[in-house]
């Protein structure tokens, strides 16, 4: 889904100043990317740290990036996508310690973040009157948006486990049918002119597990139905992955917001002042 309509209100210039990026494919794929690399970094760091060591060290990442992220004045791609990095790290331990500390079944965790997640869009809503991501321009919005990221990951993490495991379909089939389903808010933007901010949040929830499901299938041994690559280099090439994409969006700037529009706008005086010489 690209960006066209989801802010229509929005003055360019306003729009200039968002904190979020333009929504382009490479978002989706970056996007996708991280929550894979939460689940499998998540797991990993669990699994040879303790929870009791790599939560505070997840909790601390998270915190130095979202500060990171609250200072700088517009958009800059590395500190956006660190701040998605750490939510989907921490995101992941999040929704698995309702089930793996307290014992709370998927369904349950599950219907559990979909009211959190809908407890904090309506707060959201009340409070600006508008949910559109090319709105986040102020410290409030800003704060309602990774709010909703982080429900949204733990949201799309305990959905996932809850279909690979409560409903035993196993990971790379969870993987499948969220591929599957993630074409519905597209085709229902697309072809159908489905409400954009509807269509957007609906997709960004399905990344995770999305993401994850591929990531523990490529993780998990053969037994639960994965390719035994483990946690551990699945996480090192996610990562590579990730810095990548970002470095390509940092140097190409294409997902700047407004940036679109500003090179639009010199372009045409620029041709003005051609004809006119």
């Amino acid at each position: 889904m690209s960006s066209r309509g989801i802010a229509p209100h929005t003055d360019p210039a306003r729009r200039a100043f968002a904190k979020v990026p333009e929504i382009t494919v490479l978002f989706w794929v970056v996007k996708i990317l991280t929550t894979a690399m939460g689940e499998s970094t998540s797991d990993f760091l669990n699994q040879e740290l303790g929870p009791v060591i790599a939560v505070p060290i997840m909790l601390i990442l998270l915190g130095v990036a979202l500060r990171l992220q609250f200072r700088a004045k517009r958009y800059v791609a590395w500190t956006y996508w660190l701040v998605v990095v750490a939510v989907a790290v921490f995101g992941t331990s999040a929704a698995d310690a309702l089930h793996v500390v307290l014992g709370i079944p998927y369904l349950i965790s599950t219907s559990f973040y979909l009211v959190v997640l809908a407890a904090i869009l309506t707060a959201w809503y009340t409070s600006e009157r508008t949910l559109s991501i090319h709105s986040i321009y102020t410290p409030r919005r800003e704060t309602f948006y990774w709010a909703t990221v982080l429900a949204t990951f733990a949201l799309g993490t305990a959905a996932g486990d809850l279909t690979a495991t409560s409903m035993h379909l196993g990971f790379f089939a969870s993987g499948v049918m969220f591929a599957a389903w993630i074409a519905v808010p597209a085709v229902a933007y697309l072809r159908f002119g489905v409400n954009e901010v509807l269509t957007f949040w609906f997709a960004y929830i399905l990344t995770r597990p999305l993401g994850a499901s591929f990531a523990d299938w490529l993780a998990v041994t053969p037994h639960n139905g994965g390719l035994n690559l483990t946690t551990g280099p699945v996480s090192v090439t996610l990562t590579i992955l990730i810095v990548a994409f970002v470095g390509y969006l940092t140097v190409t700037r294409v997902d700047v917001p407004g940036e679109q529009h500003a090179v639009a706008h010199v372009d045409h005086r620029a041709i003005l002042a051609a004809e006119l010489d």
